[in-house]
């Protein structure tokens, strides 16, 4: 059963298709997202650490499945519409550059030299929209509208004067909750994940997380009370359970108890409140903000993994001046859509699709 404010049915799609037998639209969608190339290419994109230190940590595909998960379970105790959540979980990251964090930061600087911008949510949507070529009938995946509607905006809000383009996905109106808890199941996946992946890769000592994250340090010593006997490893992953395990809980309560104090009853209600209803009570904000700044301080801008930023920064800074300067090396496909669209733009589109190991690949090719 769904709740009153959960997305029962789509507005449609760009191309109008016949329904399906046994798939409802938003089920449709989320095969859509799995079969295509861009989520295949998610498995060798960096997500915080590369290969240099383990085949077991996450990548882009790993994480996106977690976050798919968390989202699921986050979205059934709510009544939201499960299929919906999944798909917009599935495709949330799609649009993400080679190198991570530090490949976007790259593509965007050299964006901006040229008066453009990158934006991993809008060049998810292109991504949907044109450039994913699987059916005779149309362009793109042709998604729902709440599904495009929820690439765009579960992370941040787009205002209509900066983004014209925009217009058609209710920009002065708040996304769906399922869209909504997209970007905090996000966050609260990859801050625990991050925690372990660090601490595998040894960047991170157990002594140094229990100083500089009180929720950990105070789960930890219960758990030494509980299992004395058992590795540390094994002590730290029960740790790393109990933490998401509070926030997730903790999201469900919280969003539920924003609900019923908004007065929201219907999809139309939740759409123009004021603000998003999705989120962590103030205590547990509290704890997954110091978790992320723990982060931040110890392992995203470690000097161990700083070879590796200036790597993405060089390979991505010079490929593209490759391109800009000779355009007649680019792909056959790619030179013929710079004949409509800006070259740095489209420069910025094949670069945008790579994978790690095929940009390194164009790399040695082209640069020595």
């Amino acid at each position: 059963m769904l709740a009153s404010y959960a997305v029962e049915h789509s507005r449609g799609r760009r191309y109008p298709e016949p329904t399906h037998p046994y798939r409802n639209d938003f089920q449709r969608d989320r095969d859509r997202v799995i079969h295509s190339r861009a989520f295949r290419r998610l498995e060798a994109k960096t997500q915080v650490f590369t290969r240099r230190y383990s085949d077991h940590f996450r990548n882009r595909l790993t994480h996106t499945l977690e976050v798919a998960q968390i989202s699921r379970t986050i979205a059934g105790q709510l009544g939201l519409n499960v299929y919906l959540v999944e798909a917009l979980a599935l495709v949330h990251d799609i649009g993400h550059p080679p190198f991570g964090h530090a490949g976007e930061r790259a593509l965007d600087a050299v964006m901006g030299k040229h008066g453009f911008s990158f934006d991993h949510n809008l060049h998810a949507l292109r991504i949907v929209e044109d450039f994913e070529l699987r059916y005779a009938a149309f362009p793109g995946l042709n998604l729902t509208f709440e599904v495009r509607e929820g690439i765009i905006k579960h992370s941040r809000d787009y205002s209509a004067r900066e983004f014209p383009e925009l217009a058609e996905y209710l920009l002065d109106q708040r996304p769906p909750l399922e869209a909504q808890l997209i970007d905090i199941t996000d966050e609260l996946a990859y801050n625990t994940a991050d925690l372990d992946d660090g601490y595998e890769a040894k960047l991170l000592t157990l002594e140094q997380i229990i100083e500089g994250v009180p929720l950990f340090a105070q789960l930890f010593r219960e758990i030494e009370q509980r299992y004395p006997d058992a590795q540390k490893k094994l002590q730290f992953n029960e740790v790393l359970r109990r933490m998401l395990d509070r926030w997730v809980g903790d999201l469900i309560e919280n969003t539920r108890g924003q609900i019923q104090q908004s007065g929201v009853a219907t999809l139309d209600d939740l759409r123009a409140c004021a603000h998003r209803l999705a989120g962590l009570s103030p205590e547990i904000e509290a704890e997954r903000r110091q978790t992320k700044q723990f982060l931040h301080r110890n392992l995203y801008f470690t000097p161990a993994l700083e070879p590796e930023k200036e790597a993405a920064e060089r390979i991505i800074t010079d490929l593209f001046e490759l391109w800009m300067t000779h355009p007649e090396k680019l792909p056959g496909n790619y030179r013929e859509k710079a004949q409509s669209e800006p070259l740095a733009r489209v420069v910025c589109d094949y670069i945008a699709g790579m994978t790690d190991p095929y940009i390194y690949e164009q790399y040695e090719k082209h640069c020595g």
